[in-house]
Order: structure tokens, then sequence, then C-alpha cells
């Protein structure tokens, strides 16, 4: 097969589809892009499925799958660039993700999302570690030589200074000032701090606890309970959310004029204060006490831990329910100085490229191959959801074989006592991470992981080859499969363009509390640019306010869409705004609605974003909108899946 040109391919997809201009919205997965067309009935989807370079054309669950295999990410990009899509401009996401779930999933959610951004640099972090610890070990490099302890400050770098990332992120995630958030995460780290943290203390808390805490010093009289916050991972979160709704509340009572340089005074010094008094602590107490759990569970039967955790890793992949342990072992690693839950999953990615493998080499059709090969390879380096969803998961045997072996090799990784201690690199470059830097040389708690990678390997590979590949599996049969994995019935939309022209801001941002909380509804906000507000759909105007700031609006759908024009601007009671259209009245889309004067809002002191959202949000399966950065009221910006 010819090396594939990415651009050409692009041109050939999008054309395809009906062009760019019937691009919805975009997506792409593990092996698939994820298109939502405003109509399917102009793709070619014969010509599209024809193509060397498409596997097969999915027609499901209000999606126009073209699946691509383990390079779908160079096509999107591709796609993406000759589309002139912003980053991420044409997706379309879920306005709250939380809706319906629990208080658990909803702190992992949220926590996973804060520590993703520091994922590549963490493994980049843990790679020079583990490298220079395996080769210090092999007596290959002295530790004390300039060489090893300039590397060995860049890999440690990230992990002493983790709060102040973390204080990024964070605030990204809560909607903070972000050099506000990593300003909270350094004042964490501070030599001074770190000082106290090792001085004489005045007495102990605990004592003889896990959670044993020094006092040694005071705060206007107050203890100050002194612990580790260098390469903390919760504190700084939960001082961060804290801290979001510190400087919220300074925002709304700090006159503007002073506003710029008086909020992050006042946020910093009450968001430090009350960390280092009680948030801190408490986070820290709770840290501490979760990675003992993990220890006495993994103590009670290494084993059995390893089994269980080897079986089901790909099963929890599947359902994405392995990201809830990444915050787990990070904690683990950051506390204790090692992890041992999830290293038991090292040879998941090696059964499967095993597993992948034996498929490769026992079939024979060629686009099965094409699939396989460089899956088998994505999996060497760690990242199986390609041999997961293109592979393994649709033959079945495949995928419980490879549950079976790994089960094995998490086994005997618990048997030889095996555990990262630091956070490596995915698949090959995970290896030195269990490698003790502090023992003088290596042992079976490293040895024993090649042990595992061998066994798990070798019995994945041989169970597969004579037992794993029936004679009619093809590339085709895989793509059927996978739709059926992950197919729903189909959607159907109701589309709504922006009501007023802007820079689009996202709901939980607004400085309204109850709109913020999306107890009125899902939706977006608008910083308008201009001061009419047009019907984003044809319908009912179902509300009107007398005042004029802000008008109810129902759809063919049923969606009962709100606009309300500006924060508490409910207080000019109408002056600045003139309506257009009465209640009862039928409006169609794009149809003027409300004036209202923007200098008029400006010189009285109210913010005039425009919130648009579904107040009946809980009618429908979801209600979604647009990445891009600005509104237009001939663009789509909010939709409800019916």
């Amino acid at each position: 097969m010819a090396k594939k040109d990415y651009d050409a391919l692009a041109k050939f997809v999008l054309d395809h589809v009906g062009g760019t201009e019937n691009v919805v919205s975009l997506r792409h997965c593990v092996t698939r892009l994820r298109f939502k067309l405003k109509d399917e009935s102009r793709a070619d989807t014969e010509a599209l499925e024809n193509h060397e370079w498409i596997i097969d054309v999915i027609q499901k669950g209000g999606q126009y799958q073209v699946v691509i295999g383990n390079d779908v990410e160079d096509a999107f990009d591709a796609v993406m660039k000759l589309g002139k899509f912003a980053s991420s401009a044409s997706d379309v996401s879920d306005v709250s993700d939380n809706e319906g779930k629990s208080a658990f999933d909803r702190i992992v959610d949220m926590i996973s999302a804060i520590l993703t951004p520091t994922i590549p640099l963490l493994a980049g972090c843990g790679i020079i570690k583990g490298l220079l610890a395996f080769c210090t070990a092999m007596k290959l490099l002295d530790p004390t030589s300039g060489f090893a302890q300039i590397l060995s400050a860049a890999g440690d770098s990230l992990f002493y200074f983790f709060p102040i990332f973390l204080g990024y992120t964070s605030a990204e995630k809560f909607g903070m000032n972000k050099l506000l958030g990593m300003a909270i995460g350094a004042t964490l780290v501070h030599p001074t701090i770190v000082g106290l943290k090792a001085a004489e203390p005045l007495f102990t808390l605990f004592e003889g606890t896990p959670i044993a805490t020094n006092v040694t010093t005071t705060f206007l009289g107050i203890p100050v309970l002194m612990v580790s916050y260098t390469s903390s991972v919760m504190p700084i979160i939960a001082a961060t959310f804290f801290g979001a709704r510190v400087e919220k509340f300074f925002k709304k009572i700090v006159p503007d004029v002073v506003k710029m340089f008086v909020v992050p005074a006042a946020t910093l010094s009450i968001t430090v204060v009350l960390t280092l008094l009680l948030v801190g602590p408490v986070v820290t107490w709770i840290s501490q006490l979760i990675a003992a759990g993990i220890t006495a569970v993994q103590q009670f039967s290494p084993v059995l831990t390893g089994v269980l955790v080897g079986g089901l890793w790909q099963v929890l992949v599947v359902f994405g329910l392995h990201h809830a342990f990444a915050p787990i072992a990070l904690n683990s690693l950051m506390v204790q100085g090692y992890e041992n839950l999830t290293c038991y999953m090292a040879a998941v990615p090696f059964t499967t490229m095993a597993v992948v493998l034996a498929v490769y080499l026992r079939t024979k059709d060629k686009k099965l191959k094409s699939v396989a090969l460089p899956a088998a390879i994505s999996s060497f380096f760690g990242v199986s959801e390609p041999s997961i969803y293109g592979v393994t998961l649709p033959l079945k045997r495949p995928f419980a074989f490879t549950l079976v072996s790994s089960a094995v090799g998490g086994a005997i990784l618990g048997f030889f006592g095996c555990m990262r201690y630091t956070q490596g690199g995915l698949g090959f470059f995970n290896i030195p991470a269990f490698i003790n830097p502090a023992s003088p040389e290596l042992d079976m708690t490293f040895y024993g992981v090649f042990v595992a990678l061998g066994v798990a390997m070798a019995m994945g590979f041989l169970l597969t080859f004579f037992f794993g590949v029936p004679s009619s599996a093809t590339a085709q049969n895989i793509a059927d499969a996978t739709s059926d994995v992950d197919a729903v019935d189909t959607v159907k939309q109701e589309i709504f363009v922006a009501p007023v022209a802007g820079s689009v801001v996202a709901l939980e941002n607004v400085d309204d509390e109850v709109f913020a909380s999306g107890s009125v509804g899902k939706g977006v906000a608008v910083k308008p640019s201009e001061g009419t507000i047009v019907a984003p759909a044809d319908g009912e105007v179902s509300m009107l306010f007398k005042t004029g700031h802000a008008v109810g609006i129902t759809t063919a759908s049923g969606a009962e869409l709100l606009i309300h024009v500006g924060i508490d601007t409910v207080q000019l009671n109408g002056r600045g705004f003139r309506k257009l259209v009465n209640a009862g009245d039928k409006v169609t889309q794009g149809q003027p609605l409300i004036e209202f004067d923007r200098s008029l809002l400006a010189a009285e002191g109210y913010d005039d974003t425009v919130i648009f959202l579904v107040s009946n949000s809980a009618s429908f399966q979801d209600v979604v909108r647009s990445q891009e950065p600005s509104a237009a009221t001939d663009r789509e910006l909010l939709a409800v899946l019916v």
C-alpha cells in the first residue's frame, strides 16, 4: 500500500461528505472520524467505502462515521486544516457533562480533567527519572556527576513543583484567573512554607497515626498544621476550588476602578491562609488515608490484587472507568513515593500487542492486516484503544484471551512485589518506572516485570493464534461489529442559531450563580457585539418580560428557549430595552425580537452578557453547543437531541 497522503485523503473525505458547508461538527475517536452532517443524503457513502485508505463508513447514532484506523488523528488534523475549522471549532460538545452523574463520578471527572493536561509532561519527567535510576543501578552513571544531577533536576522539576502546574489547570477548570491559581500553588511550595514544615514542632496532632501532623507556628494565635505540599495533588485542587469562589465574590463587590489589583490580592491572601489553616491539612489527611487503604488492600493479597487489576483493566477501558484510577495512583506516588495498584496493569499493553500480532499473522484478510499491524505497534507504546476497538473486542475471543493473559501477568507482578516509583511513560516506557531509586541494585521487584510480561505475552499470543481467529475474520466484519458496540438509536436534533452576535462564554463562567449552576437549564452565553436579539429558531413567543430584558420561545421540538439580556438588568425596569414582538406571536429564525442599548447598560454598570439556554433541558436526551469562540446570528450555536 502506498504511503498515505493525508491532505489528499482529507480533500476526498470533505468532498464526499457533502463539502465543508455540510459539516455540523467533527470529532474523532481512536479509529474514526465522527461527523454530524446537515444532510447525510449529500454524502457519497459508496465512494468513501471504496477508497483504499478508508476501512468503512457507518451511519449510526446521528453520526456519519468514517473508519480510518489507527492513524485517524493524522486524518483528523488534515481535515480540520483543509476545512479551516478552528481548533475544535467544528466540534459540538456537551454543555454540562455532569448532568445525571453521581457525586463520585463528578469528582473523578473533575480531577481527571485537571490532571490530563499534565500527563504528557508527567510521562516525560518520569522517563527521565526512570532511565537515570536504571543507569545508576547498572553502574553506568555516577549519581554525583554533573550530568546526573542536572538531568535529575529536570526529571524532578514537575514533581516537586506540581502544585504550581496544577494551580494553573485547576484554575482553568474552575473559571479562575490562571496566574492566580499558579500563585496559590507557588505559595504552598515556597521555601518559607517548606522551612516551617521542617521546623521544631510546638506539638503534634494525631500522633501515632498515619495522619500525624506537626504544629510549628501560629497565625494570629491559630495553630498552623504543617503538612507537606511539595509534590502534592489534592490540596491545590481544593484550594483553587475554594479560591475561585472567593475571587467571584470579590469581583462582585469590589469597585471597577480598583478591581484589577484588589481582587487578586484579597483572593490570594484569603485562599492561602484558609488553605494552610484548614483546607490543606484536611485534604492531605484524606489523601494519606486513601493511600494507606490501598496499601492495606494490596498487602492483604498482592497476587489477587494483580489478577483483578490486570484482568479487568481493559474492561474498565471499554467503559471509560480506568480514568478513575489515575488520580488515585498519582496520589499514592506523591504521598508514599510508590504506587502499588495500577502498576499491575503493566502487562496489559504488551499482552494486547501479542494478541493482535497473532491476529495479524493468522488472518488472510489484507484490510484486517492493515489495521492489526499498526494497532499492535500502538499497543507496544501503551495506546491499546486501536487494538481493542479495531481488532480484539469485535472478534471477542482475542479480547477474552487478552483479559485472561493479563490477569496472569498481574498475578506475577503481585507475587514479586513489583511497584512503580515514578509516573513513567506508556507501554515500553513504563518499565523504568519499576526501578526503586533507593535500592543499590536491581532485584526481582524489577526483573519480575519481565517475567510477567513474557508469560502474559506468550500466553495471549498462543491462545489467540490457535483458538482466537475465525477464518471469517475480515476488516468489514470488524467495522460491522464495532458499530454494534457503540451504536445507539438514531438521534434527531433541532439546531438553533445564536440570538446575538459576539464572543461565546461558557455558561458556568457567567457572573450569576443561578445561571452558572445550570439550575435554570443548559445553554451558553454571548458577550454581544450588537444590540439586537433575534429568534434562534422558528417558534412561538411563549413569554416576554414587560421590562423587555428577557424573552422565551417554544420551538417545533418542544424546546423552551430562554434569552436573557444582561445580568440583573430587570432592575432597569425596561429602560434601554425595546420589545419588537408580543407574547403569542409566531416568529421565524432571524426575526428581531428585542433591541437594547448597550451604551446605557455600560453607563449604568450592568454586565450585558446575553444568556441563551434551554429551560426544559431535562426533556431532551442532551443539549450541546458549538465550541466556536464567536457567535453569529446565521450560524449554529446550540442544539437539542430529541
